[in-house]
Parts: structure tokens; C-alpha cells; sequence
């Protein structure tokens, strides 16, 4: 039960159950069914939960009730109605391992179920928008480990920022951190990379793509938004603002070593644990493992032991809460999150820091130190 697969283009694999009083995340068997849970609990699925909850939200954000959002979603995906056609577009020829649009989230819906999503690496995607003349929290383009290629209908005026990576516009090459003209007809290519995991790529206008509970951003794991980019995808530019403004701040540091440090403060459950257990979090190096996309990185290190009795039962969850389940190995959760977990938060990382945490690569160590 404690081994959790991770999928790229679909979040966690594992199915949510609920028992009264708590909402535990479980890993799904072999065979697809559930685990068998402890007798006389009442198990119901995380869509018997939240879907009673998310069609009330929907309706009362202006949605019908009973909304098929993933078909919804599906729909906002591949080639767009002539109502979203534009002049400038941005066409997608390789996705790479995983691109999706994302923003800064839809937060405030955490009541109906749903997480605040967005982007991983918030202060990248700002940078990105603030060179070519958008206003921060416009949509752009987010990018896992390289390898993505895009043609440009229209001339664009773009930014790439986050993991560093190389860039050629046609037969150009372009700088990270900048901002760049792709001429009409011309393509974009980023270079898989060595440092970091995500890269945003933002154009003066925005990503126009319909907005969902206020946002454009992809959500994994609530199904919400449009589809992770794919071959073919076409993505509507809005109008460009005017020529961008002087950017008054320094690209975010992009971890490159082997070691990685991340302040936290005590969780709220931090009491559920033995007394040694925050001592270990605060002295020994953790391992980023493979098992990690936008919904969490799983750490492989020392165990942090619960106390022998501990009471279950489900606390909200934002990006940075370092979640322990009874493995004792944590999790720290990031940006495609659930709205709730079952699992103890020992620590949450700042919030100025849980960028970083994006982009960590597999096998980077990270230590914890606590904010005094």
C-alpha cells in the first residue's frame, strides 16, 4: 500500500478512498482493484466524495450542473472551434515528455474539492511574463525536461525562463532570460537539459485557451483545464501588449549542484511524531527519486516515526507540506496537489523555497533547515 506510482501526463497513480474522518491516499493493487480496507470501515471513491461537492461549486461559478469536465477538457484540446481562432497561434510539433499551459492556479476552491494548481515554479513563470510585457499570472507554457517545439503562426514575441536549456528559433540560437522574436512560419526548439526540471515559455498576449474556475491552468489530478499539450495541439495567442517594460528583478537560482536546502517551518501535525523524528528531518540529507512529477516528489531517506498512537483524520494541503505516511518516508507535495490529505504534515517548506523544490532533479539531495 505504500509503494505510489507517478505518471507524467496523469498525475499519481493510485486511487483516493475515504474512511469517516479522514481522506488517505492508497496505492491501487496489481490487479486494479482497491485495497481491502479495515473491517467495518465504509469506503467510498474520491468521486463519490468530491463530484456532489464539484457540481454544486460548478454551478454556482456559473457552470451547469453536472458538467462532464473531462470531456470538457478534451474538447479544449487538439484543434480549436473557429470562436478560438486567431491570427497568432502558437503550433505545437513535439510536446516533449510533458507540456502543459499553466498560470498561477485557481485558488479558493479548496471547499468543492478542488487544489490550486498552477505552476510549479511560480517566480519562473512571473519572469516569463513580466519580459515579453504580460502581467505575471498570464498563462504561458510549461515545460518537463526539454524537448519541445513549436511553430509559430504569426510573429511571437516570447520569453524562456526556468531550467536552463538551449533554445534555436529556426537556424538561430536564443538566450534564456530574455526576450526573443519568432518569426511567422519559424520554430522554437528547447534542447532536453542537464540543470533543473521545468522551463516556461511565455508570449506577449498570453495563452488565450478558455478558462476554467477562472484559470488556464492544466490540473492533473482534478482533471480540469485543457489536455497536456500533444503533437498538432494549437494554442490561441491573445492581443500582445505594448512593448515590455524594464524587468527589475534577477532570474530565480536554478539548483545545479547535488544538494539542494529548503527552509521549512514545524507542520501542524508535527506533535504526531516522536521526538527524534523532527531532529532527523533537520540532519539528514534526502534523495529526490524517480517517483515524482507535479502532484509531489517522494524523498527516500531516513524513516520519520510516528508516535505509537496517532489520531487520523484529513488537514487542508498546500504546495510544500511535507507529508509522512506510515512508511515514516515523506513526501513534499507540490503543485497539482489534493485539497486535502489523511497523511501528517511533520513540515511545510516556504513558500519562496517550494519553487526550487520544483525543480529538483532525481537523485539531488535535499537537507531541510528550520526557519527560526
Amino acid at each position: 500500500m505504500e509503494k505510489l506510482g507517478f505518471d507524467h501526463a496523469r498525475g499519481l497513480n493510485r486511487d483516493i478512498i475515504a474512511y469517516p474522518g479522514t481522506l488517505d491516499l492508497v496505492a491501487a493493487k496489481e490487479d486494479g482493484g482497491l485495497p481491502r480496507p479495515a473491517r467495518h470501515r465504509q469506503v467510498l471513491t474520491w468521486v463519490e466524495i468530491q463530484l456532489p461537492l464539484m457540481q454544486t461549486g460548478l454551478a454556482e461559478h456559473g457552470l451547469a450542473r453536472g458538467t462532464d469536465t473531462v470531456r470538457r477538457r478534451r474538447a479544449m484540446s487538439g484543434r480549436w472551434p473557429a470562436e478560438f481562432r486567431f491570427s497568432r497561434r502558437l503550433l505545437v510539433e513535439n510536446p516533449g515528455t510533458l507540456a502543459t499551459v499553466q498560470d498561477l492556479g485557481r485558488p479558493g476552491f479548496a471547499s468543492i474539492g478542488i487544489g490550486t494548481s498552477g505552476a510549479a515554479d511560480r517566480g519562473s513563470l512571473r519572469l516569463a511574463n513580466r519580459l515579453v510585457g504580460n502581467h505575471e499570472g498570464a498563462a504561458a507554457v510549461e515545460v518537463t525536461w526539454g524537448g519541445f517545439s513549436a511553430r509559430a503562426r504569426g510573429e511571437l514575441r516570447v520569453a524562456v525562463t526556468g531550467a536552463p536549456c538551449g533554445i534555436t528559433i529556426g537556424r538561430a540560437e536564443g538566450e534564456m532570460n530574455t526576450v526573443l522574436t519568432v518569426p511567422a512560419g519559424a520554430t522554437l526548439r528547447l534542447c532536453r537539459r542537464e540543470i533543473g526540471v521545468r522551463t516556461y515559455i511565455a508570449v506577449a498576449g498570453g495563452i488565450d485557451v478558455p478558462p476554467v474556475l477562472g484559470s488556464r491552468s492544466t490540473d492533473l489530478l482534478s482533471a480540469l483545464g485543457p489536455d497536456p499539450l500533444r503533437p498538432g495541439t494549437e494554442l490561441p495567442i491573445g492581443p500582445a501588449p505594448p512593448a515590455p517594460p524594464p524587468v527589475d528583478f534577477t532570474p530565480p537560482a536554478i539548483p545545479a549542484g547535488d544538494e539542494l536546502t529548503l527552509r521549512v517551518i514545524a507542520g501542524p501535525r508535527h506533535e504526531w511524531f516522536t521526538e527524534t523524528a523532527l531532529k532527523t528531518l533537520l540532519t539528514s540529507p534526502y534523495t529526490v527519486t524517480t517517483e515524482s512529477n507535479r502532484i509531489g516528489i517522494r524523498l527516500d531517506g531516513p524513516p520519520l516515526a510516528h508516535r505509537e498512537k496517532w489520531e487520523a483524520g484529513s488537514d487542508a494541503v498546500v504546495p510544500g507540506c511535507l507529508q509522512v505516511p506510515p512508511s515514516g518516508r515523506p513526501t513534499l507535495v507540490l503543485a497539482d496537489h489534493p485539497a486535502t490529505g489523511g497523511y501528517p504534515v511533520i513540515a511545510v517548506v516556504v513558500s519562496s523555497d517550494v519553487d526550487k523544490a520544483a525543480q529538483a532533479r532525481p537523485g539531488m539531495r535535499i537537507r531541510f533547515s528550520l526557519l527560526s
